[in-house]
């Protein structure tokens, strides 16, 4: 079901290129959805709702969604549902109040002060998939640590959906009534990006647009950083885990499965040094997948090349293709994991040990699920309060320090050639002013 690379007594230059990848083409997908995200720009809602008519089915005539929607959602939600959704929003607001960062206030010199503060975001529009599953686990995800920054105006998008009268689904929209959410759109795609870049009908621009998605919406959302910020590039979902011969073959079949279950894109991977757990690994598999609920959609993300079973020499090597491929979650199933999993340089979330699955970090771990994926690992991070925030420095001066400090500044002023910038420092400070350099 799922196919072997063998890397063992082999070093390659460079492990990226040998570890399983999906053909995910980013910038190919840019090209389809520029003429969306301009088409949005120029017609604003109108061109919304014509989108929501031709890709998910639904004839729409306003994309926002009643407040009635929402309590009624709310209302109408399985009791185990809400517990549950309270029990993460509990956790993760728990950390993302220890991430809060207070001002840095330095004296870089007797009466020269610069404060670093951390300053909320005015507006964010966050965006929640809801096509092939519908994931309110991402509503939590996203509102939680932009309520904590202290985000003064939150919307939020999700596809509409024709079994539901065109509205998103009613778990997404309960989940945004428990969080106090009450400015969301029935919009998906690459049109909600743009909506939320642009502004259209009721949605007014935002600064940052948050959330995963697919291929799609990744890419309106490359093509779109510089009129909006964005978090990262949060596509198909993937799994790498480590393992060796501790490991229990059942578990970590359980935990490719579970990734494999989101998208036939998804990603799942193991690394190992042991034939033997390989080997029950593949056993459990097709016991798994089987009987699983999804089993074509599993299928095909296990048989595809973006997943495999990498075998190794040793953790150590294990370790190096892992941080080559920079996974939005990786697992680490070995002995001393705990050690294993500090060396873990690039990935979006590290599990450590038997009882870390993946699928605890999706809804009640306390971290956060919105993941760098495709390799992104290696220079983003997860969401979190630091997304939505954005640091200002305050720089305040006595005369006497800028006196102290004012003739390196025009020295440093006319050897830029820039003689206006040391007029601005000569024309305030009582020292003598350096000469223009002929």
């Amino acid at each position: 079901m799922i196919r072997r690379i063998d890397l063992r007594g082999e070093t390659p230059d460079d492990y990226r290129a040998v570890v399983p990848r999906a053909d995910f083409d980013v910038e190919a997908a840019v090209h389809v959805v520029r003429p969306i995200c301009d088409d949005v720009r120029e017609r604003g809602v109108a061109a919304v709702l014509e989108y929501s008519a031709r890709f998910d089915g639904v004839e729409l005539t306003d994309v926002a969604v009643p407040r009635e929607a929402l309590t009624r959602a709310l209302d109408e939600l399985d009791p185990d549902v809400r517990a549950g959704l309270e029990e993460s929003i509990a956790r993760l607001r728990r950390t993302c109040e220890a991430e809060r960062e207070d001002d840095v206030v330095t004296q870089v010199a007797p009466g020269a002060v610069v404060t670093a503060r951390m300053v909320p975001m005015d507006r964010v529009g966050l965006y929640v998939p809801g096509g092939v599953a519908p994931l309110v686990s991402s509503v939590v995800m996203n509102v939680v640590p932009a309520q904590v920054a202290g985000v003064g105006s939150i919307a939020l998008a999700s596809s509409p959906n024709k079994a539901h009268g065109g509205l998103p689904h009613p778990t997404i929209l309960a989940a945004c009534e428990l969080l106090g959410v009450t400015e969301v759109y029935a919009a998906g795609g690459a049109q909600a990006i743009a909506m939320f870049a642009h502004g259209a009908g009721p949605c007014r621009p935002v600064d940052l647009v948050t959330g995963p998605g697919n291929i799609y919406t990744v890419a309106a959302k490359r093509l779109l950083k510089g009129v909006v910020g964005i978090d990262s590039e949060a596509g198909p979902t993937e799994i790498a885990v480590l393992a060796d011969d501790t490991a229990e073959a059942a578990y970590v079949a359980a935990d490719l499965v579970s990734q494999a279950e989101h998208d036939p894109m998804a990603a799942s991977v193991l690394v190992t040094d042991s034939l033997r757990l390989a080997d029950e690994v593949e056993v459990e598999l097709e016991k798994q997948v089987a009987a699983t609920r999804h089993v074509e959609r599993v299928r095909t993300a296990l048989t595809g090349q973006q997943s495999g079973i990498v075998l190794v020499d040793d953790v150590e090597q294990g370790l190096a293709v892992v941080n080559a491929y920079a996974a939005e979650h990786t697992e680490i199933q070995t002995a001393d994991a705990a050690d294993v999993a500090r060396r873990v340089r690039n990935a979006g979330a590290v599990f450590v040990g038997p009882w870390a699955p993946v699928s605890l970090g999706d809804y009640c771990a306390g971290s956060n699920h919105v993941l760098p994926t495709a390799g992104c690992a290696c220079h983003s991070s997860g969401l979190s309060v630091r997304s939505f925030l954005k640091a200002v420095h305050l720089v305040e001066y006595t005369r006497e320090a800028l006196d102290d400090v004012a003739r390196h500044v025009t020295v440093l002023a006319h050897a830029e050639d820039l003689p206006g910038h040391a007029a601005a420092v000569d024309v305030r400070a009582s020292v003598e002013p350096a000469e223009t350099p002929s």
